[in-house]
């Protein structure tokens, strides 16, 4: 009986409540808010290495494919699968005859870089396992490495 009560109670508060829309759409956000990030994502398809330590402390690695990459990020498709928790620490090599290009940031040129999990999609049937990876690189370097770069 008293959960009969309270719902009564919640349906009469629904009517009682004020909505303050002036317009018959949601506000909009301004054209340059859509993207937020620090720097631009590319599109690429370059073979790539992934190393890591399971629970136990053995060394693993994976061979994957690199799908984008950004000045601190990278996204991973593995087809074989493999079991990476979120937030562990990984190294993220790319192979070394597709180190060189202006398509790559400049973390990713010198050969391994120490990464966090931040993101998996788990593999489903037919589909490639992805790792969105967090390169655990400085900010200021990186930018201090591209201005040297461009001043030489």
């Amino acid at each position: 009986m008293v959960l009969d009560t309270a719902k009564a109670h919640t349906d009469n508060l629904e009517t009682l409540v004020k909505h303050i829309w002036t317009t018959p759409e949601p506000p909009k956000r301004p054209e340059n808010d859509k993207n937020k990030r620090s720097s631009e994502r590319r599109a690429v398809e370059l073979p790539a290495r992934l190393t890591w330590k399971d629970q136990r402390g053995a060394t693993r690695f994976a061979n994957v494919v690199a799908r984008n990459v950004s000045e601190f990020g990278v996204y991973v498709e593995c087809r074989s699968a493999v079991s990476i928790p979120l937030f562990r620490l990984v190294q993220f090599q790319l192979e070394r005859d597709v180190r060189e290009g202006d398509r790559l940031p400049p973390a990713l040129r010198h050969g391994r870089v120490l990464s966090a999990v931040y993101r998996v999609s788990p593999k489903s049937t037919g589909e490639a396992q992805g790792f969105a990876l967090r390169l655990m690189v400085d900010p200021r370097r990186a930018s201090a490495v591209e201005q040297t770069r461009a001043t030489a």
